[in-house]
């Protein structure tokens, strides 16, 4: 039984403007997912959950869910901000998902096995999914998981700043923190990060290897997540609770804190392509365009 894949896919696109897991990257109407999708089939996946928001279903399964449906086990979970633990409420004002870890939190009942994480909205390339796939039909443990960390110069766009976390590891390679950088810009050969809207810079290496959300986890992990959401409930969102999100790297930074869990870091030079922007599209068209012309895909991936 081969490993399983959750896609992200219920963000807003609030940078981009619009649905920007359902814009088409190539002339054959396909989208970044089934890139994604494709290259994980390629490195051994066998079952995919699409986490989405339920009103988008039926435009998301005729867009993308229906193609990649007749090559995999194809399933949806739905993130709703009604879905968390008893004993905890909505507040009245909040309208924004609760964040990457819950959207796994809302994809549990479907992961019966480990799986990799991913964004919908993020090319990776096809060495991240044999990197992870063959660490999670191997090495995956109920405690220990991996992350596949890439060079931060081959994640910037020119089009404004990224998110990043910012990892570092231990003598072994193993992950010993993650830090969510929200505004980080180019160059490539001298990236800069902003912690105070812009008014400083700081440098950054270009090799410092970042997470891009490309995860590896034992199933045993939901119930950290699950853990840790009713603590992110109980106590960072009220203090903000329009905004607060409930990220990936606060789980597996707590369970490296209490000293449960282990991270293998799996280094990729795979070069990063996305849509953060609506000016990125452009560059990843044209990235495409060449990777079809050396021969890496075809032109219809579910043909």
């Amino acid at each position: 039984m081969g490993p399983m894949l959750v896609i992200m896919a219920a963000g807003m696109g609030s940078r981009f403007g619009g649905l920007k897991q359902m814009t088409a990257v190539d002339g054959a109407g396909q989208v970044i997912l089934d890139y994604s999708a494709y290259d994980a089939m390629q490195a051994g996946f066998e079952k995919v959950v699409c986490v989405i928001k339920k009103e988008i279903e039926a435009d998301f399964r005729a867009m993308v869910g229906d193609r990649i449906g007749k090559k995999c086990d194809l399933y949806y979970a739905f993130q709703d901000l009604h879905d968390i633990p008893a004993g905890f409420s909505v507040p009245p004002e909040r309208a924004k998902p609760w964040g990457t870890a819950h959207a796994v939190y809302a994809a549990r009942d479907l992961i019966d096995r480990p799986f990799a994480v991913i964004n919908a909205d993020d090319f990776y390339g096809r060495g991240a999914f044999k990197a992870l796939g063959d660490f999670l039909a191997h090495e995956a443990d109920e405690h220990t998981h991996a992350l596949v960390a890439y060079d931060l110069k081959n994640t910037l766009t020119e089009n404004g700043t990224v998110a990043r976390g910012v990892c570092t590891t231990d003598e072994n390679g193993y992950l010993t923190t993650v830090t969510e950088l929200t505004a980080i810009q180019g160059p490539a050969a001298s990236p800069s990060y902003t912690t105070d809207g812009g008014a400083a810079w700081q440098p950054l290496a270009p090799d410092t290897p970042v997470s891009l959300n490309t995860w590896g986890f034992h199933q045993g992990f939901l119930d950290a997540i699950r853990a840790e959401l009713e603590k992110f409930l109980a106590n960072a969102m009220p203090q903000n609770p329009a905004k607060a999100e409930f990220f990936l790297p606060s789980v597996v930074n707590a369970c490296l804190a209490a000293g449960t869990d282990r991270v293998k870091v799996l280094p990729t030079d795979e070069v990063w392509h996305g849509v953060t922007y609506r000016d990125d599209l452009p560059a990843l068209q044209a990235a495409l365009a060449g990777m079809k012309a050396a021969g890496k895909y075809p032109d219809d991936l579910w043909a």
